[in-house]
């Protein structure tokens, strides 16, 4: 039974070997083309959207902060709060409307958990909380070497953060 099956596949394979050759001899054969076409310019890049946005009416963002830095986090989130009710950035006015922060009395996997709200979310807007505060200081206050040094501290409190892009339903 072995002994038909191996010769099957011998002929096969001797009857193929002349294709693929010349297929391979054909393929180098083609002229190559007269002239190249113009190189396409690169394609312009879209704008780059927000690193955490929203997409929906209302959003949240579940923010874990290490358990010993709750303090640096609730620091940060009171000078946002103060640099979101002075600016005079329609965008920012706009998510200040609906921001709220909420600390969880539970934790989340061994970090603290704060809940910010979005509702209403501006859509495209930036959420991503150092950015937001960084967009409402002016460019001199963001190049003193304090403000350095503060996001660094800022961001080294945060152990992970997610995304919920959040869309009512029925009439409630």
């Amino acid at each position: 039974m072995r002994r038909p099956f191996v010769t099957l596949t011998f002929t096969m394979a001797l009857a193929l070997v002349p294709a693929a050759s010349f297929a391979q001899a054909t393929a180098t054969q083609q002229p190559p083309p007269a002239q190249q076409p113009p190189a396409q310019p690169p394609a312009a890049q879209p704008p780059a959207g927000p690193k955490l946005g929203f997409t929906t009416p209302a959003g949240l963002l579940l923010v874990q902060i290490k358990p010993d830095q709750t303090a640096v986090f609730e620091e940060m989130i009171g000078k946002l709060k103060a640099g979101l009710a002075k600016t005079d950035k329609p965008e920012l006015k706009a998510q200040a409307a609906g921001f709220k922060v909420y600390k969880a009395s539970e934790p989340m996997s061994g970090n603290a958990l704060y809940v910010v709200v979005a509702d209403p979310s501006s859509v495209g807007a930036e959420y991503a909380l150092l950015n937001m505060l960084a967009a409402t200081m002016t460019p001199d206050e963001q190049r003193t070497p304090e403000a350095a040094e503060m996001f660094k501290k800022y961001s080294e409190a945060f152990a992970m953060i997610n995304r919920l892009n959040l869309t009512p339903i029925g009439g409630v």
